[in-house]
Protein backbone atom coordinates (compact mmCIF):
# COMPACT_ATOMS: atom_id res chain seq x y z
CA UNK A 1 0.00 0.00 0.00
CA UNK A 2 2.92 2.10 1.20
CA UNK A 3 4.59 1.78 -2.42
CA UNK A 4 1.06 2.77 -4.44
CA UNK A 5 0.78 5.87 -2.33
CA UNK A 6 4.43 7.05 -3.15
CA UNK A 7 3.98 5.70 -6.31
CA UNK A 8 0.50 8.51 -6.87
CA UNK A 9 2.87 11.02 -4.80
CA UNK A 10 5.57 10.76 -7.72
CA UNK A 11 2.97 10.74 -10.45
CA UNK A 12 2.03 14.47 -9.19
CA UNK A 13 5.24 15.79 -8.42
CA UNK A 14 6.07 14.79 -12.04
CA UNK A 15 3.25 15.84 -14.01
CA UNK A 16 3.93 19.18 -11.99
CA UNK A 17 7.65 19.38 -12.73
CA UNK A 18 6.99 18.42 -16.37
CA UNK A 19 4.48 21.53 -16.61
CA UNK A 20 7.06 23.96 -18.40
CA UNK A 21 6.71 25.45 -21.24
CA UNK A 22 5.88 22.51 -23.67
CA UNK A 23 6.33 24.05 -27.75
CA UNK A 24 3.52 21.68 -28.62
CA UNK A 25 1.14 23.63 -26.50
CA UNK A 26 2.03 26.87 -27.26
CA UNK A 27 1.56 26.06 -30.93
CA UNK A 28 -1.78 25.21 -30.28
CA UNK A 29 -2.41 28.00 -27.83
CA UNK A 30 -0.87 30.71 -30.30
CA UNK A 31 -2.99 28.92 -32.88
CA UNK A 32 -6.14 29.57 -31.38
CA UNK A 33 -5.25 33.15 -29.91
CA UNK A 34 -4.84 34.61 -33.39
CA UNK A 35 -8.09 32.67 -34.56
CA UNK A 36 -9.84 34.81 -31.70
CA UNK A 37 -7.95 37.67 -32.02
CA UNK A 38 -8.77 37.87 -35.83
CA UNK A 39 -13.00 38.32 -34.72
CA UNK A 40 -13.92 41.73 -34.05
CA UNK A 41 -16.91 40.64 -31.72
CA UNK A 42 -18.25 37.34 -31.44
CA UNK A 43 -21.29 35.68 -29.71
CA UNK A 44 -21.78 32.36 -27.59
CA UNK A 45 -24.03 30.39 -25.09
CA UNK A 46 -22.40 28.84 -22.22
CA UNK A 47 -22.79 25.83 -19.93
CA UNK A 48 -20.97 27.04 -16.40
CA UNK A 49 -20.73 23.96 -14.23
CA UNK A 50 -19.77 23.82 -10.56
CA UNK A 51 -18.39 20.61 -9.18
CA UNK A 52 -16.98 19.08 -5.76
CA UNK A 53 -17.06 15.77 -5.13
CA UNK A 54 -16.09 15.74 -1.32
CA UNK A 55 -19.05 18.68 -0.75
CA UNK A 56 -21.35 16.81 -2.86
CA UNK A 57 -21.65 19.93 -4.95
CA UNK A 58 -23.05 19.78 -8.67
CA UNK A 59 -24.49 23.14 -10.05
CA UNK A 60 -25.15 23.99 -13.28
CA UNK A 61 -26.40 27.48 -15.17
CA UNK A 62 -26.38 28.39 -18.74
CA UNK A 63 -25.98 31.78 -20.02
CA UNK A 64 -24.60 33.73 -22.64
CA UNK A 65 -21.15 35.97 -23.20
CA UNK A 66 -20.77 38.58 -25.87
CA UNK A 67 -17.13 39.73 -26.35
CA UNK A 68 -15.72 42.66 -28.35
CA UNK A 69 -12.03 43.33 -28.22
CA UNK A 70 -11.86 43.99 -23.74
CA UNK A 71 -15.11 44.25 -23.83
CA UNK A 72 -17.53 41.62 -22.52
CA UNK A 73 -21.12 40.60 -20.99
CA UNK A 74 -21.89 37.77 -19.34
CA UNK A 75 -26.12 36.94 -18.89
CA UNK A 76 -26.14 34.10 -16.18
CA UNK A 77 -29.63 32.91 -14.55
CA UNK A 78 -28.91 35.31 -11.20
CA UNK A 79 -26.97 37.99 -12.31
CA UNK A 80 -25.01 39.78 -15.31
CA UNK A 81 -21.22 41.42 -15.49
CA UNK A 82 -20.92 44.06 -17.95
CA UNK A 83 -17.56 45.49 -18.72
CA UNK A 84 -16.50 47.85 -20.93
CA UNK A 85 -12.98 47.81 -20.66
CA UNK A 86 -12.59 50.24 -17.68
CA UNK A 87 -15.84 49.54 -15.70
CA UNK A 88 -17.26 46.33 -14.13
CA UNK A 89 -20.98 46.05 -13.73
CA UNK A 90 -22.52 43.38 -11.77
CA UNK A 91 -26.42 43.14 -12.06
CA UNK A 92 -28.33 41.07 -9.46
CA UNK A 93 -32.01 41.71 -10.76
CA UNK A 94 -34.03 39.45 -8.07
CA UNK A 95 -32.33 42.12 -5.35
CA UNK A 96 -32.77 45.15 -8.01
CA UNK A 97 -29.03 45.82 -7.35
CA UNK A 98 -25.97 46.71 -9.35
CA UNK A 99 -22.56 47.13 -8.28
CA UNK A 100 -20.19 49.19 -9.98
CA UNK A 101 -16.07 48.76 -9.50
CA UNK A 102 -13.23 49.46 -11.57
CA UNK A 103 -11.63 46.83 -13.93
CA UNK A 104 -8.24 46.07 -13.18
CA UNK A 105 -6.69 44.82 -16.24
CA UNK A 106 -3.87 44.11 -14.27
CA UNK A 107 -5.74 41.42 -11.75
CA UNK A 108 -4.76 37.73 -12.16
CA UNK A 109 -8.54 37.40 -11.95
CA UNK A 110 -9.64 34.82 -15.06
CA UNK A 111 -11.47 37.86 -17.64
CA UNK A 112 -13.84 36.20 -19.70
CA UNK A 113 -13.24 37.98 -22.70
CA UNK A 114 -9.54 37.47 -22.89
CA UNK A 115 -9.18 33.45 -21.63
CA UNK A 116 -7.89 32.77 -25.12
CA UNK A 117 -4.79 34.74 -23.97
CA UNK A 118 -4.56 33.64 -20.25
CA UNK A 119 -1.31 31.64 -21.18
CA UNK A 120 1.07 34.24 -22.46
CA UNK A 121 1.15 35.97 -18.88
CA UNK A 122 2.29 33.92 -15.52
CA UNK A 123 1.60 30.47 -16.75
CA UNK A 124 3.25 27.27 -18.05
CA UNK A 125 1.88 24.98 -21.02
CA UNK A 126 1.56 21.54 -21.31
CA UNK A 127 0.21 19.26 -24.21
CA UNK A 128 -1.80 16.56 -22.43
CA UNK A 129 -3.49 14.57 -25.47
CA UNK A 130 -5.85 14.47 -28.08
CA UNK A 131 -9.11 13.09 -27.30
CA UNK A 132 -12.68 12.94 -28.73
CA UNK A 133 -16.29 14.45 -27.88
CA UNK A 134 -18.94 14.37 -29.53
CA UNK A 135 -17.14 12.68 -32.67
CA UNK A 136 -15.03 16.04 -32.45
CA UNK A 137 -11.28 15.77 -31.95
CA UNK A 138 -10.17 18.41 -29.06
CA UNK A 139 -6.45 19.05 -27.79
CA UNK A 140 -6.06 18.80 -24.17
CA UNK A 141 -3.79 21.14 -22.86
CA UNK A 142 -3.28 22.01 -19.06
CA UNK A 143 -2.41 25.78 -17.69
CA UNK A 144 -0.17 25.72 -14.66
CA UNK A 145 0.20 29.30 -12.90
CA UNK A 146 3.84 30.19 -12.35
CA UNK A 147 2.96 31.69 -8.82
CA UNK A 148 1.92 29.09 -6.01
CA UNK A 149 -0.14 31.30 -4.58
CA UNK A 150 -2.81 31.54 -7.26
CA UNK A 151 -6.26 31.40 -7.23
CA UNK A 152 -6.36 28.53 -9.39
CA UNK A 153 -3.55 25.60 -9.55
CA UNK A 154 -4.47 24.34 -12.53
CA UNK A 155 -6.79 25.22 -16.08
CA UNK A 156 -7.28 22.70 -18.31
CA UNK A 157 -8.31 23.64 -22.10
CA UNK A 158 -9.96 22.02 -24.65
CA UNK A 159 -9.43 23.02 -28.14
CA UNK A 160 -11.10 21.87 -31.25
CA UNK A 161 -8.45 20.55 -33.39
CA UNK A 162 -9.67 21.38 -36.63
CA UNK A 163 -10.59 25.30 -36.15
CA UNK A 164 -8.46 25.93 -32.98
CA UNK A 165 -11.86 26.89 -31.36
CA UNK A 166 -12.34 26.64 -27.80
CA UNK A 167 -14.75 24.27 -26.43
CA UNK A 168 -14.18 24.26 -22.80
CA UNK A 169 -12.25 25.69 -19.71
CA UNK A 170 -11.93 23.83 -16.41
CA UNK A 171 -10.85 25.66 -13.10
CA UNK A 172 -9.79 23.89 -10.32
CA UNK A 173 -8.83 25.45 -7.20
CA UNK A 174 -7.50 23.98 -3.93
CA UNK A 175 -10.59 23.42 -1.82
CA UNK A 176 -12.03 20.70 -4.43
CA UNK A 177 -14.31 23.17 -6.72
CA UNK A 178 -14.03 22.84 -10.42
CA UNK A 179 -15.30 25.54 -12.43
CA UNK A 180 -16.03 24.45 -16.18
CA UNK A 181 -17.11 26.82 -18.85
CA UNK A 182 -18.17 25.25 -22.04
CA UNK A 183 -18.98 26.76 -25.35
CA UNK A 184 -21.98 26.29 -27.71
CA UNK A 185 -23.44 28.42 -30.46
CA UNK A 186 -20.70 30.17 -31.34
CA UNK A 187 -21.70 33.24 -33.96
CA UNK A 188 -18.23 35.10 -34.72
CA UNK A 189 -20.47 37.59 -36.93
CA UNK A 190 -22.43 39.38 -34.07
CA UNK A 191 -22.45 43.26 -34.29
CA UNK A 192 -22.61 45.07 -31.22
CA UNK A 193 -22.55 48.63 -30.23
CA UNK A 194 -20.18 49.89 -27.77
CA UNK A 195 -23.26 50.96 -25.54
CA UNK A 196 -24.46 47.61 -25.36
CA UNK A 197 -21.12 46.96 -22.97
CA UNK A 198 -22.20 49.67 -20.24
CA UNK A 199 -25.01 49.47 -17.73
CA UNK A 200 -27.64 52.36 -17.93
CA UNK A 201 -29.55 53.56 -14.47
CA UNK A 202 -32.36 55.41 -16.62
CA UNK A 203 -33.18 51.56 -17.90
CA UNK A 204 -33.75 49.88 -14.94
CA UNK A 205 -35.52 52.12 -12.68
CA UNK A 206 -36.04 51.26 -9.03
CA UNK A 207 -32.21 49.67 -8.98
CA UNK A 208 -29.92 50.36 -5.83
CA UNK A 209 -26.68 51.99 -7.41
CA UNK A 210 -23.37 50.22 -4.82
CA UNK A 211 -20.51 52.09 -6.01
CA UNK A 212 -17.55 50.03 -5.00
CA UNK A 213 -14.88 52.70 -7.34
Amino acid sequence: MRKLVFAAVLAVLGSNAFAQYDPKALEILDAMAKKYKAIPSFEANISYTLTNEVEKINEEFKGKITVKGDKYRLALPEQEVINDGTTVWTYLPEAKEVNIDNFDKNSDDINPSKIYEIYKKNYKYLYIQDKTEAGVVLEEIDLVPEKKDAQFFKIKMLINKKDKSISSWTMFDKSGNRYKYSIAKFNPAVKTEDSFFTFDTKKHPGVEVVDLR
